[in-house]
């Protein structure tokens, strides 16, 4: 019978009442920052890199060859020490030409390993093919993969790796978040009260009074003063991220099947409702019995099999679950079940369809 190690966690908060800044549940919109793309070659791989399989990377050895008057003949063309990969990154809003970032190298073909290698000049561009970046320096894999006649002791991912401010932004990345003196503040979570009540937080400010609508639930429109200069505006921002705001957290069971982990928020209610559950355990046993023949018998070795088969019915009284306003409540009331965490994830199914659950419940 197999077995399974699941995890209930329940967050131990209740009602939310600390304020939020609006920078921590809110981005300007038109700030977000651009992603680029490239493909590129990591060199320097100890025979890790990829094998004549894989077509492409031929091709592109030969291509950057010929860029330096090296024509070299792409059959039998045998090299396990370079690997072909992806390289992409985000120019964050803002970066000025020279600025350096971060860039993440992934493994295209059949490479082992990239590690120790080093990523040569990659040019990263936009979807438009427009270039804004190149990438180049030694790759940082966060692991270890070493193979001898067999045997291999690996730690993490070696195929993919990161080069540590190896990309530099050869074309300035400018944001367009002022549109008619209209700046437009974008939830992470929409969520029409929440939207409101930033919107009210913002006109309750000094130079902003009356500038903010909520339009849906995640964009609220703020319309700048007149006159202002970039200097000014900038302040006015920074004002205006700096504003306290209660965001309100929707009632939710969320719940993964896969891992049987169970996480319910801390707005979440049970109405009154009686739970019965029991649970059918079957096990099956197998031995392997020989039997062994007396000497010159003439007799042949054999092996049989044999099957034991239990089941046991467990007995729970109905258990009834009082109305509760708090996780910890909720917590006590599910802890009197005395149920396994698969269990727990099937009652609180049962407790959705029956209506005593008060809040969206999220099976992943």
């Amino acid at each position: 019978m197999k077995k399974f190690i699941l995890i209930v966690v329940f967050i131990s908060f209740t009602v939310v009442t600390n304020a939020a800044r609006i920078k921590d549940i809110a981005t300007i919109e038109g700030v977000s920052g651009t992603q680029i793309i490239g493909y590129g070659l990591v060199s320097g791989l100890a025979n890790t890199g990829d094998t004549q399989q894989s077509k492409f990377t031929i091709q592109s050895v030969a291509n950057m060859l010929k860029r330096f008057g090296v024509v070299v003949p792409t059959t039998n063309f045998r090299t396990r020490n370079i690997a072909a990969v992806m390289v992409t990154a985000t120019i964050p809003a803002f970066m000025r030409k020279g600025s350096k970032i971060d860039v993440q190298v992934s493994s295209m073909g059949d490479a082992q390993s990239l590690q120790n290698g080093v990523l040569l000049m990659t040019h990263l561009s936009t979807q438009d093919g427009t270039v804004l970046a190149t990438a180049q320096g030694g790759l940082s894999v966060g692991g270890y993969d070493f193979r001898s006649d067999g045997s291999r002791v690996g730690r993490n991912s070696v195929s993919a790796g990161r080069v540590p401010s190896g990309g530099i932004v050869e074309q300035e990345v400018k944001g367009q978040f002022i549109q008619n003196q209209i700046l437009r503040v974008v939830l992470r979570e929409p969520d029409f009260t929440t939207s409101t009540r930033v919107a009210q937080a913002i006109n309750n400010s000094p130079n902003l009074s009356n500038s903010a609508t909520s339009i849906d639930g995640a964009t609220i429109e703020v319309k700048l003063p007149a006159g202002q200069t970039p200097g000014q505006i900038s302040q006015l921002i920074a004002q205006l991220e700096s504003l306290p705001v209660v965001s309100d957290v929707a009632a939710r069971v969320v719940i993964n099947e896969r891992t049987g982990t169970v996480v319910v928020g801390g707005a979440v209610q049970l109405l009154p409702a009686v739970v019965a559950h029991g649970g059918l355990e079957i096990q099956i046993q197998r031995t392997t019995s020989v039997s062994q023949p007396t000497p010159f018998s003439g007799g042949k070795t054999q092996a049989f099999q044999n099957s034991a088969v239990s089941a046991q019915q467990e007995q729970n009284p109905p258990v009834l679950l009082p109305a509760t306003s708090t996780v910890q409540d909720m917590a006590n009331a599910l802890t009197s079940l005395k149920v396994s965490p698969r269990d727990l994830i099937a009652i609180f199914q049962a407790l959705k369809e029956a209506g005593s659950l008060q809040g969206e419940l999220i099976v992943q």
